[in-house]
């Protein structure tokens, strides 16, 4: 078991390095561009691809790395380069990980290399679980699945939303219900392999932030998938189901909410990229603070500014601090006690929002204008209170833990 440190090794120090320089010399340059064209920023995800950091080997070295601060370190410095590119870049890895976390050897394989494609030819996947009605509340689910047993298909049926990469990926996955009367323990996870009839996508949403990563409805029309799309297969998935029946005959035995129990360990993941954008409008703000001249003076030299950055930096630091910790806890196996990963990202979410607020503060009118990158990155930075659980939700789930209550 790695011990805890604050102190990167070399190899991860190489790492960094590479990354932020990535970050500064392609994905920076082209941030605004895509931010005004509201689209999917291909070229970009080219070069990464090229490079090796569009790639399952990458997220794959990063995620098993023994110290569990790979893949944080790595969502902190492309979401310093600029939010809606990066999701753009590891927005497929959403998809990868559920195939990863579910699927057979045989599917893994299959699978999770035409979600990336090569550099010659890049592709998108798309992870479909929220549903108009189910959001945080994935218990109220209703795209359906249902086996038809004399061709061996199942057939689904439903409305996805916020889907990132939906409708333009290659390849989707999509949770479904497949029974219903035992809650989140009926759900199933399907793939939907290219150019299948009956999905089609919906609306494309026109956001606030992240406008260069694409997120659309997912409409699933009689959608047929062959039985071997089934992740994990149906042998698995009818054991589990006869499992949780029994449970829930045998006294109404609350079933666990599986899916926030992932979504606890996969929060610092958010927290990091929050950390990112934070990082980056603070020192915006930092170097216009010690630049420009009011008065005779920089204005950094006026109490009432430093200190908002004396302050800037505290959280930012105090936020990587959080993820830090919760990510070595998740590598490590320790348990989340205290809901330390949903800590982590609310801590962290909230410090990006008002960080970047008061980087727009600190330049005046100038952050106010798109001349300069804080006014994006406050765009940007309103997403992490909302995606993979709103703060509000985050704080319920600490409080139900410290309590004891159940989660769900």
């Amino acid at each position: 078991m790695a011990e805890f440190t604050l102190e990167l090794n070399d190899d991860q120090k190489q790492v960094k390095e590479w990354l932020h320089g990535f970050a500064a010399d392609v994905i920076r340059p082209a941030a605004a561009e895509w931010d005004e064209r509201e689209e999917t920023p291909w070229p970009v995800i080219q070069e990464a691809a090229k490079v090796g950091i569009y790639s399952l080997d990458f997220y794959a070295q990063q995620f098993f790395d023994p110290t569990g601060l790979g893949i944080p370190m790595a969502m902190e410095e492309l979401f310093w380069g600029d939010a809606g590119i990066a999701l753009s870049i590891v927005g497929t890895g959403l998809a990868a990980v559920g195939v990863l976390a579910n699927g057979t050897e045989e599917q893994i394989g299959t699978w999770i290399p035409q979600m990336y494609g090569d550099a010659d030819d890049v592709k998108v996947a798309a992870f479909c679980s929220s549903e108009p009605d189910a959001g945080s509340d994935v218990a109220s689910m209703r795209t359906r699945a249902v086996y038809d047993e004399a061709k061996d298909e199942w057939v689904l049926n439903g409305t996805k939303t916020w889907a990132t990469n939906g409708g333009i990926a290659n390849v989707h996955v999509v949770v479904a219900v497949v029974d219903p009367d035992i809650g989140s323990k009926g759900h199933a996870s399907f793939i939907v392999p290219p150019d299948t009839p009956g999905l089609s996508q919906g609306q494309k949403f026109k956001k606030h932030g992240i406008r260069a990563s694409h997120t659309a409805e997912v409409v699933l029309e009689d959608v047929r998938v062959p039985g071997h799309c089934l992740l994990g297969g149906k042998e698995k998935l009818d054991e589990r189901l006869a499992r949780a029946r029994e449970r829930a005959k045998a006294g109404g035995e609350r079933v666990k909410n599986v899916a926030m129990a992932t979504f606890e360990a996969s929060r610092p993941a958010v927290g990091a990229m929050a950390v990112g954008t934070a990082r980056a409008a603070y020192e915006v703000a930092l170097d216009y603070a010690k630049t420009r001249s009011q008065f005779g003076r920089p204005i950094i030299d006026n109490q009432g500014i430093a200190f908002q950055l004396a302050d800037m930096r505290t959280r930012i630091d105090a936020a990587r601090l959080l993820v830090w910790r919760a990510s070595w806890m998740a590598t490590t196996g320790k348990p989340f006690t205290s809901a330390e990963g949903s800590m982590s990202k609310l801590y962290a979410s909230e410090t990006a929002r008002d960080v970047t607020a008061q980087a727009i503060q600190i330049l005046g009118g100038n952050g106010f204008t798109r001349e300069y990158p804080v006014e994006r990155m406050h765009r940007d930075a309103a997403i992490y209170t909302i995606f993979e659980g709103t703060s509000e939700i985050q704080r319920l789930v600490i409080a139900r833990t410290l309590s004891g209550m159940p989660i769900r």
